[in-house]
């Protein structure tokens, strides 16, 4: 199947070339851009794409505006971000997102990131993830976190902590030295346990309950 994609930037040129490096791929097709967060909400309901591709800063509403609009649609939200931008990273995490990429990352992550969230996973940039994690250290933002519905076991922690690092479950499988669809079926539990939609709310539970300290 082919993969449906909303670009949402407010430079004409970024979407360009978004659309170039995501339409060379043969699973996926743009199907609408939009110049700001009022126009990606409106493309978005009416197009019905699976995937939006949305810049955290534009005019009118910005990324974590639309990743709040949409977080009960079927379309995923990935935020594209820059360095300098932690505290819009992690409001977007808290609404729901279902990826960060930064926009010098490469067409390589870009088109991972589009195909993770369509299967309903995430890809967060080892990068960000890391900026995320010393901002929140350095300035205190951590939230109190939920109790897990049951108890972590030590395996699901290791895998959490895992996550919380920005590995990829082919990483934790070959870190951990179990099969990929062992990684996901731990994947999948820690998520039920947790209430998580995906796997950024599980990066946000492993940061805001401490559960990275102990790693």
């Amino acid at each position: 199947m082919t993969i449906r994609v909303l670009l949402a930037d407010d430079q004409a040129m970024v979407r360009a070339s978004l659309r170039i490096i995501l339409e060379d791929q043969p699973d996926i097709t743009v199907v609408a851009e939009a110049c700001d967060g009022v126009e990606a909400i409106e493309q978005a309901r009416r197009t019905r794409p699976d995937v939006c591709l949305v810049d955290v800063q534009m005019p009118r509403l910005d990324g974590i505006e639309v990743a709040r609009a949409l977080a009960e649609a079927p379309t995923r939200v990935v935020m594209v971000t820059t360095f300098d931008l932690d505290e819009y990273v992690y409001g977007a995490l808290r609404c729901g997102a279902a990826g960060f990429v930064l926009k010098d990352a490469g067409p390589r992550l870009l088109v991972e990131a589009v195909r993770a969230a369509y299967t309903g996973d995430a890809l967060i940039s080892p990068s960000i993830t890391l900026r995320l994690l010393r901002h929140l250290g350095d300035r205190g933002a951590r939230r109190e976190a939920r109790a897990p519905a049951r108890p972590l076991s030590g395996r699901e922690t290791e895998i959490v902590q895992a996550i919380g690092r920005g590995r990829t479950n082919q990483e934790i499988a070959d870190e951990l030295f179990i099969s990929l669809s062992t990684v996901k079926g731990y994947v999948s539990g820690i998520m039920a346990k947790l209430g998580a939609r995906n796997r950024v709310e599980i990066v946000a539970w492993a940061w805001e309950s401490r559960t990275m300290n102990t790693g």
